[in-house]
């Protein structure tokens, strides 16, 4: 009898629970910038032994593994705010003046994802000069961590933008009918104390000057506006936590935060004289990280932020809405629209400033395999065709709380988040 071509044979007894096992691990570990900004998962020793199944809160995505028996698609997470008060002096009166404390929450659900893949009939694989079932796999896989990249991007922007070489996304724009299903929780617009846009060498909250929004196609991404960001974190009251790597000797005396930016954005930070210096500092802190892989490749490093370019851009092309939140204790979104200045030679990209606790990212566990990921091979018409399917049980969602600042009201924030517009130079229109 011919060797099978799988190394697990799908009939054969915890075949599913060993094909999951193995492209969860691939999935998590893939190699990719986003994956790099989640911290690692305690032991299954731990989880035995009673530690939570969650990666470091002190990374920008908090991963959650729920292989508990609950029932139940929704997760809510929780944000001790912070208090204030001044000092009771002296011999001043004390009992009954203490400081109250005050908690919010939020809540996501998790969704089922599948991807399938048809491998054709009988006669397909013995036409074809491949091995159809050994590539079908990796295909499959591929296409599930581009979804779970994607996904996570576009959560974190708070948009999907209109760049759309739809061989390349697995989340279509926010105007198709299935986008809100393939998301599973609300892309929320960035909260009003979590959006900047470049303007003037300057960074400041988006502007709706009579249904635009008010930036020039001069409001490009450099050094200058990157100072204006870390003098705006300087500033501000209750700053996106600093994100902590693994075995940081640095962390609190140098913190840092991590800037994703499209890849026109980054072209013109890469054009800066300093260049080559903005990498050595990123080369000279990773030692200091145990040499973190997120230092590597299209990175450079100033004034505290690690400039990384993301995998896609989050654009906005001349004519196009956006949506914004004109009011810091609502979640209430307006729209703007890009100007019609900048034309089909310039748009609008999305830059990226993640802290600690940026998103959460929740895994659930399949019946089928006892993991949150499960692979499956079905036959039809009498064994003739055959198809594959690679599946996860997941949800994401950005933190976000009503946080007490001490104000008349809570301000809504997302917390380890904030978004910057700047305008970028593109090389064709639309498409």
């Amino acid at each position: 009898m011919p060797a099978t071509k799988t190394n697990v044979a799908s009939g054969q007894t915890g075949a599913m629970i060993q094909q999951a096992v193995g492209v969860f691990h691939v999935a998590m570990q893939r190699n990719t910038t986003l994956n790099r900004l989640t911290g690692k998962m305690p032991t299954i020793e731990s989880a035995i032994a009673g530690v939570k199944r969650q990666s470091k809160p002190t990374m920008p995505i908090v991963r959650a593994e729920d292989l508990s028996k609950n029932k139940g698609d929704e997760i809510t997470f929780h944000l001790d705010n912070p208090i204030s008060g001044y000092p009771i002096m002296g011999g001043e009166y004390a009992e009954g003046r203490g400081v109250g404390m005050s908690f919010s929450e939020d809540r996501m659900r998790i969704n089922q994802a599948r991807f399938p893949v048809d491998m054709g009939n009988t006669m397909t694989q013995i036409r074809s000069p491949y091995d159809l079932r050994r590539l079908g796999r990796p295909k499959a896989q591929q296409l599930m961590n581009d979804y779970l990249d994607q996904s996570t991007l576009v959560h974190l922007a708070g948009a999907r933008g209109y760049h759309d070489n739809k061989i390349e996304w697995r989340v279509p724009l926010a105007s198709h009918p299935r986008f809100a299903e393939i998301m599973v929780n609300r892309v929320k617009a960035p909260t009003k104390n979590r959006h900047l846009v470049a303007a003037a060498g300057s960074v400041s909250e988006p502007v709706n000057n009579a249904g635009e929004l008010t930036i020039a196609t001069t409001d490009l991404f450099n050094m200058t506006i990157v100072d204006a960001l870390r003098s705006w974190m300087d500033q501000i009251t209750l700053p996106p936590p600093p994100v902590e790597f693994d075995g940081d000797q640095a962390a609190t005396d140098s913190p840092i935060r991590v800037a994703l930016v499209s890849p026109a954005q980054y072209s013109g930070f890469a054009t800066d004289p300093n260049f080559r210096t903005y990498q050595a500092n990123a080369m000279q802190r990773a030692r200091l990280a145990k040499d973190h892989p997120l230092f590597l490749g299209d990175v450079g490093l100033w004034n505290g932020i690690l400039i990384v370019k993301m995998p896609k851009p989050i654009r906005f092309y001349a004519g196009d809405t956006m949506q914004i939140c004109a009011s810091y204790t609502t979640e209430t979104e307006t729209s703007v629209i890009i100007p019609a200045s900048f034309g089909t030679t310039f748009a609008v990209d999305r830059a990226i400033l993640l802290g600690g606790q940026a998103l959460v990212q929740a895994f659930g566990k399949s019946e089928h395999s006892g993991m949150p990921f499960f692979w499956s091979e079905v036959t039809a018409d009498h064994g003739d065709k055959m198809e594959i399917l690679i599946g996860a049980i997941l949800g994401m969602s950005k933190v976000r709380f009503a946080v007490d600042a001490g104000e008349s009201a809570p301000i809504i924030t997302d917390h380890g988040v904030t978004v910057l517009d700047t305008a970028v130079k593109i090389i064709k229109a639309r498409g």
